[in-house]
């Protein structure tokens, strides 16, 4: 999928829920740092050598992150 089909997709699922009344740039800006925040949590007090081998289930955590900071981002206009 390219980053226009992936930005419809987002924008679609956004509009069936009705929350792109939220999508100011102020609120998609605090949801950023937010997400942001909740990426970096995964990694809180790891070791170098611990945040280069995150188990599985922490590896889909960040991912999981990264994805909702990606649609944050997409989601400004």
């Amino acid at each position: 999928m390219d980053m226009k089909n992936l930005a419809d997709a987002i924008r679609a699922f956004s509009v069936e829920r009705d929350w792109e009344q939220f999508h100011a740039p102020k609120n998609l800006a605090i949801a950023v740092s937010v997400e942001a925040a909740e990426l970096l949590e995964v990694f809180q007090w790891l070791t170098l050598e611990q945040s280069e081998r995150l188990p599985a289930e922490n590896m889909a955590e960040a991912k999981d992150e990264i994805g909702d900071v990606m649609i944050c981002l997409i989601n400004q206009n």
